[in-house]
């Protein structure tokens, strides 16, 4: 299967060989397209995202000790060096663990969350589950100010409200499942999704806005007119796990309802693919990478239209998944050197032939590879 392939004999490969800093812990994962190391830094977002990887692989595809030794590898760099003294983690390192940069980012958080969360099922390390429910209380007292005093806003003058982590909160408290009192679970999620379905979503366009008033109005400014298509595509099928969960038929079909209608929005109509940023208003975006189309955006819309027509069985998610399906995958992956790369311009050339960096690691391509081979597999066996 292309899925199960490309995920097995390429992708994966390419981290197991090239990723593992054996000296120093953790990983490098700002990697050349041959696989070379080009920057040394040790950002959380990626060393934390992948842990969850292969903890993920180890507990839901095979048990593969070398998987769980991998994620037990930056798990240790991680747990010595990732957070300040108050358990919050920081933004980047160095090689050797040092801190560069501040806790200012509340998604270094969310991702060691899932990071310790998975590998404490994969190895039952109780020390793991333990950083991994601590930090997941610590977000949720810090998400009403997430950046806290590293925020740069003057308070009270646009108090915009931001989609991200409500989005991500859904995602994460589902992967935390298995160490959440139900009820707690259920309440962080409810709410979530309530803010998203009622605050963020624009119900007349029925597209997700990245920020938005208290009210759920929109601000005639970059902010309030900026459209992420590909969080907007992502947060939906956060929904759609959630739907599955309940048998909830009505949140299901409507979060199809949204990832059609964003993908009508964002598709570019003169080169294909999905834009990365746009202005709702169609005015010009703050972006200056607005029309470039990225390797997350396109998997995240497969996952996507995958689930929603294993949901739903409709045929618009077939036929978008068939298109988007064939811009993607004949121009992301790299044949001669493997993985995915990661940023096209607008006409779908290459323009940074990266395999990682400090947003671009062993996450997306891993992830969605796995979800869109389960969802076929389970829809063949006609489960």
């Amino acid at each position: 299967m292309l899925y199960r392939d490309a995920l097995l004999r390429d992708v994966i490969p390419f981290w197991e060989r090239h990723s593992v800093d054996e000296e120093c812990g953790g990983y490098f994962t700002c990697l050349d397209r041959q696989g070379s190391v080009y920057d040394t830094d040790k950002f959380i977002w990626p060393q934390a995202r992948q842990v969850w990887t292969f903890a993920m692989l180890y507990n839901r595809l095979e048990k593969k000790e070398q998987w769980l030794e991998i994620a037990r590898h930056g798990v240790e760099f991680l747990r010595k060096y990732g957070m300040d003294a108050e358990g919050n983690w920081y933004f980047a390192l160095n090689r050797e663990g040092k801190p560069l940069v501040q806790p200012y980012n509340i998604f270094s958080d969310c991702f060691a969350a899932m990071a310790f969360s998975q590998y404490a099922l994969a190895s039952g390390d109780d020390d793991a589950e333990k950083i991994a429910l601590k930090t997941y209380r610590n977000i949720l007292q810090r998400r009403d100010n997430p950046k806290g005093k590293y925020s740069k806003v003057v308070p009270g003058t646009r108090p915009l409200k931001t989609f991200a982590l409500p989005m991500i909160l859904v995602n994460l408290s589902l992967e935390m499942e298995h160490l959440l009192n139900r009820g707690d679970m259920d309440t962080t999620v409810d709410g979530c999704l309530n803010e998203v379905m009622t605050l963020f979503l624009d119900r007349d366009r029925n597209l997700i806005f990245e920020h938005v008033l208290p009210d759920g109005s929109h601000p005639d400014c970059f902010d309030g007119r900026l459209i992420n298509p590909g969080h907007g595509i992502e947060s939906m099928w956060f929904a759609m796990d959630v739907a599955h969960r309940r048998n909830d038929k009505k949140l299901a079909a409507k979060a199809v309802d949204i990832v059609l209608s964003t993908l009508d929005f964002g598709w570019d109509s003169e080169y294909g693919g999905i834009f990365y940023f746009l202005d709702a208003e169609g005015k010009a975006p703050r972006q200056l990478e607005w029309d470039q189309k990225l390797w997350w955006v396109h998997l995240e819309a497969l996952v996507a239209l995958t689930k929603g027509y294993a949901l739903t069985g409709h045929s618009k998610c077939l036929q978008w998944y068939e298109k988007v399906q064939r811009y993607a995958w004949q121009r992301f992956p790299d044949p001669e050197f493997g993985e995915w790369f990661g940023y096209l311009n607008r006409r779908g050339k290459v323009l940074l032939d990266i395999k990682g960096g400090m947003w671009k690691g062993c996450f997306h391509v891993p992830r969605a590879l796995y979800l869109c081979y389960k969802e076929f597999q389970q829809m063949d066996s006609g489960k």
